[in-house]
């Protein structure tokens, strides 16, 4: 256990020892990586969206069993169980829900009603200035260079702006896998940083070892950003899927979103009724192609290829640019100790005032 501590708005805020978020990754954020995040003091959040309501439900619980410290659940705003979801964490007593899309002001009400800490994720200022006012506690800043769905505006860029606009903490996202990255968030006036790629390539993460090597294997020009996938700028490792989608015509995106979409209803349960709900709510507001609505409502089912079934050719691989940057495989407890090692280096570095 690292003895370098940092307090900072988020630590206070969560009851964690160190200032550093695990994301909530589909497939990926499971309980065991969770847990260990957790017991490591940072701040474990569990993907839902890829999780049956009670599936979720014994997830929560299964976190709980393994570790006493805080961590969050992960939510799809636009899912339409997105209230049950939250019933599982109130009833469960989760400490963090943290959002991918902005959650509506009725649903952080209830949230914080119940004593929930709530932390959307967001990608742009307004967004940012928007579920400050509906009462969030928190929000996490994504920058371009995070991994999954993404924008185009660098971190650097980004986190300063969102900090200045909100008095709220900001956590930043987007480039982070070490504690340079740390003190340099906190410089811009952050308050922490969440991690998704970072750990993913831990051993604590239950991605296939070939998986695992295969980011390990990256180069920096080997993540891209496609929209072939569902329509929206997503970040990822090249593979041959995103090959393949970027050169198929309509009809053949089409006949694979459909296979993908049928795979999914038998994985999750979902009735097409409600997947045909949560496209449409994708939908709106966007230029999608059915293919590409479909597509994003069992995305899960393509991450569930490469992250659980190993499939790196057939799956969507997920990534941030620090890909390229990571070269091992520690727990997340030698992680997260490392990280806060290093910026306690360097901070013991930095000038002081005359």
């Amino acid at each position: 256990m690292s003895d370098a501590t940092i307090t900072t708005a988020l630590t206070g805020l969560v009851g964690v020892r160190h200032p550093v978020v695990q994301t909530g990754m589909g497939w990926v954020a499971g309980p065991r990586l969770v847990s260990a995040t957790a017991n490591a003091g940072a701040l474990g959040v569990l993907a839902s969206a890829t999780m049956g309501v009670e599936q979720l439900r014994g997830a929560v619980r299964e976190v709980k069993s393994r570790t006493d410290a805080p961590f969050g659940v992960n939510l799809r705003a636009d899912a339409g169980d997105a209230a049950e979801r939250v019933g599982v964490i109130i009833e469960e007593g989760v400490k963090v829900a943290s959002f991918a899309l902005a959650p509506s002001r009725e649903l952080i009400a209830r949230l914080k009603d119940a004593g929930v800490v709530v932390i959307p994720s967001v990608g742009a200022r307004r967004h940012a200035e928007k579920v400050a006012a509906w009462g969030a506690d928190a929000v996490v800043v994504q920058g371009g260079e995070g991994g999954g769905h993404t924008g185009s505006v660098a971190t650097t860029v980004l986190l300063p702006q969102v900090v200045d606009a909100v008095d709220i903490p900001v956590i930043a996202a987007g480039g982070f896998h070490d504690g340079r990255g740390l003190v340099a968030a906190l410089s811009y006036g952050a308050a922490g940083v969440a991690m998704g790629t970072r750990f993913l390539l831990t051993s604590d993460s239950t991605v296939p070892d070939a998986v695992k090597a295969r980011y390990l294997g990256a180069a920096v020009t080997d993540v891209t950003v496609t929209t072939a996938v569902d329509g929206l700028p997503h970040r990822m490792l090249r593979t041959e899927l995103v090959d393949a989608l970027e050169r198929s015509g309509r009809a053949a995106s089409l006949l694979r979103a459909l296979r993908h979409a049928a795979a999914f209803r038998r994985e999750s349960g979902t009735g097409w009724n409600r997947m045909v709900r949560d496209g449409l709510a994708m939908k709106h507001g966007k230029d999608l192609s059915w293919s590409q609505v479909l597509l994003a409502a069992n995305t899960p089912m393509l991450l569930k290829a490469s992250m659980v079934d190993g499939r790196t050719d057939l799956g969507v691989m997920a990534s941030g640019q620090v890909a390229g940057l990571i070269e091992d495989l520690p727990s997340c407890a030698e992680l997260v100790d490392r990280v806060m090692a290093e910026a306690a280096a360097v901070l013991r570095t930095l000038p002081r005032p005359a």
